[in-house]
């Protein structure tokens, strides 16, 4: 298996608009009515809306290839991008994907580790995420990788109010 890391650009808007749609809704469907999903998925992953976030200097976008087929991807947010005020020594990770045929390759862990030598390269203090409250298998992960649930804030899918767990690593 060969496994290599790629930045997004503009060019990438349609894969990435496709992986971004198939990952989120192969996560959550099964969780969340079809209105709220739909909603949701309108409004988060328009080529619009992806294209204002990849070109936001604080915001990175990675790929994951497995074989030269594209098989997740992490975004990364410093700065005022973050989407809590967590200040310029944080990085926070606030999607990290893999398709349903790529999981439990290690993959999250790869992605993960980028997002770490991000935060070092950028001599940043922590590395930040919110997770479902409802996501133990993410949860039970970041806790193996390290992480802490050291808040919780609101998420919106569709109408629905939802709480995300705020898990952070310390970076040694």
């Amino acid at each position: 298996m060969t496994v290599k890391i790629k930045k997004c650009t503009r060019e990438d808007l349609p894969l990435l608009q496709e992986i971004s749609i198939e990952t989120f809704n192969d996560t959550f469907k099964d969780q969340n009515s079809p209105e709220n999903m739909k909603a949701y998925l309108e409004r988060a992953f328009t080529v619009k809306q992806l294209e204002t976030e990849l070109l936001n200097l604080s915001s990175q976008f990675f790929f994951v290839y497995v074989n030269n087929e594209v098989a997740g991807y992490v975004k990364v947010n410093t700065d005022h991008a973050q989407s809590e005020e967590m200040g310029e020594e944080s990085l926070e990770i606030e999607r990290i994907y893999i398709k349903s045929k790529f999981q439990k390759c290690g993959l999250g862990t790869y992605l993960l580790n980028k997002a770490m030598e991000m935060a070092r390269e950028g001599n940043k203090k922590k590395v930040w995420l919110g997770v479902w409250e409802k996501n133990e298998n993410a949860i039970a992960f970041y806790k193996n990788m390290g992480f802490v649930q050291t808040g919780a804030h609101s998420f919106y899918m569709g109408d629905e109010e939802q709480v995300d767990f705020i898990m952070t690593k310390t970076i040694i």
